[in-house]
């Protein structure tokens, strides 16, 4: 792609950087920005720097948040004996808009992937444990993609949480294995969130 400009090479650059982003994509974009008023760039420029500074994640459950302890863990009326374990925030976000699950979440922040060098020592686990050891969580659901990276960190899991006083149960797979939580139709997650199934009747058969 030809530039009469390096600045906007430059610009589309870092765009293309971005996941799904595509070069005339970026560069569509970076020309949406040239056609909008200073004020209006310098606002989408200071809010982004912002986040990057300010951003903070949840002591208890590691999702993204403005706060030391994130709304949902604060929230009074959230049911504290289920805890929802997901990939990452944006499943939290999926979920909460099926509003079927009214518990708390616990952010892993990634998948065992020996293919990508990522170990369970990567991922948000001990604290995890710490939570199930207080004997809070009465009841673990993990609702993990249905792949294989998935279903190792699964059977991970339950191997590390199976001796404690607790019940482990998965999401039932109205979502089809290779699919992604977050890109699931809201009543298709739902329904999979509240006909969850007990982990160790999947092992049997």
């Amino acid at each position: 792609m030809q530039f009469s400009s390096k600045l906007l090479e430059e610009a589309v650059n870092e765009f293309s950087k971005l996941p799904g982003i595509g070069s005339k994509t970026a560069l569509r974009l970076v020309l949406h920005l040239l056609n909008q008023k200073t004020d209006e760039v310098e606002h989408f420029g200071t809010t982004m720097i912002k986040l990057r500074q300010n951003i903070r994640f949840c002591s208890d459950c590691g999702n993204i948040s403005d706060t030391p302890v994130c709304e949902i863990c604060a929230h009074p009326k959230r049911d504290r004996s289920l805890l929802c374990v997901v990939e990452d925030s944006r499943d939290v976000m999926a979920i909460e808009n099926t509003q079927q699950f009214n518990g708390l979440y616990h952010v892993l922040n990634g998948l065992i992937s020996p293919m990508e060098g990522i170990g369970p020592s990567d991922l948000n686990i001990d604290r995890l444990i710490q939570r199930v050891a207080s004997g809070e969580p009465v009841e673990i659901i993990l609702a993990l993609n249905p792949t294989m990276e998935g279903d190792t960190t699964i059977f991970y899991l339950y191997k590390k949480l199976k001796d404690f006083n607790i019940k482990i149960t998965t999401i039932a797979r109205g979502i089809s294995f290779g699919g992604e939580i977050e890109y699931a139709d809201e009543m298709t997650l739902g329904r999979s969130i509240v006909t969850r199934v007990v982990y160790e009747n999947t092992l049997l058969k």
